[in-house]
């Protein structure tokens, strides 16, 4: 009677423990899931998402502007060109903002890293600024299009070692400039008869006989030079 008394504890006390815990878990899940349905969603407001920039460009429309007040900024005036034929150094006129201000801007954008002194007349100039390597598209579409109105009243001539901006090749009736080239004119004493028609910007005050080697390069047609002569580096000074 014992044993039988002992193995019947036995049996109640597995009966509990199996019976209650089932349904202890039972209870949590369904309260676990009846909590789900308290949990405030999370709404994302798409207009709080910034969009990315895009990149400044210069125009037609804002060049003006930007170069004006760029101007202002300006505490430097010299540039110096390292060729590969050997490097030179131009100072900038003050009083030719639009101008001065558009060649230290490329400078420091590494625009004329690169390209090349396209353009070689005996005797007469040396012009740059261009290339026919696809960089330098790349580079003239990543700054922007437009182009600089001239300025040539300020009282500057067309004397040896002027540096000046050509006009775009573009249907231009007013002589617009083509703000990525320049030419630097070698003939003694000047050449005159571009006064008024282009923008002197400023003068070499230092390497003119590297300006002068170039000059003196051979040429093949368009006068592109037959030795591609690179300017390797323009630093603002």
């Amino acid at each position: 009677m014992r044993q039988l008394a002992l193995t019947t504890s036995i049996l109640f006390l597995l009966f509990v423990s199996c019976g209650e815990s089932p349904k202890k878990e039972k209870d949590k899940v369904e309260e676990n899931i009846a909590n789900m349905d308290t949990v405030p969603k999370i709404e994302v407001d798409s207009t709080a998402i910034e969009e990315e920039e895009e990149p400044f460009k210069l125009t037609e429309e804002n060049a003006i502007d930007f170069f004006f007040d760029y101007a202002k900024t300006l505490k430097r005036d010299k540039v110096k060109l390292t060729t590969t034929m050997g490097s030179f150094t131009v100072q900038l006129y003050d009083n030719v903002p639009y101008h001065k201000a558009n060649f230290i801007y490329l400078a420091r954008q590494h625009y004329f890293d690169s390209t090349q002194f396209h353009r070689v007349v005996k005797d007469f100039i040396i012009q740059g600024g261009n290339s026919d390597d696809r960089r330098t598209a790349r580079k003239r579409g990543k700054i922007g299009r437009y182009l600089l109105p001239p300025d040539a009243k300020k009282g500057h001539k067309h004397h040896r070692g002027t540096i000046s901006m050509p006009s775009s090749e573009r249907d231009n009736p007013h002589k617009l400039a083509s703000p990525y080239e320049f030419f630097i004119v070698v003939t003694d004493p000047g050449s005159y008869h571009l006064d008024g028609s282009y923008t002197p910007f400023g003068r070499v005050i230092e390497g003119m006989d590297v300006v002068d080697a170039i000059n003196k390069v051979p040429v093949g047609d368009g006068d592109w030079p037959w030795q591609n002569i690179y300017i390797l580096k323009a630093e603002v000074l």
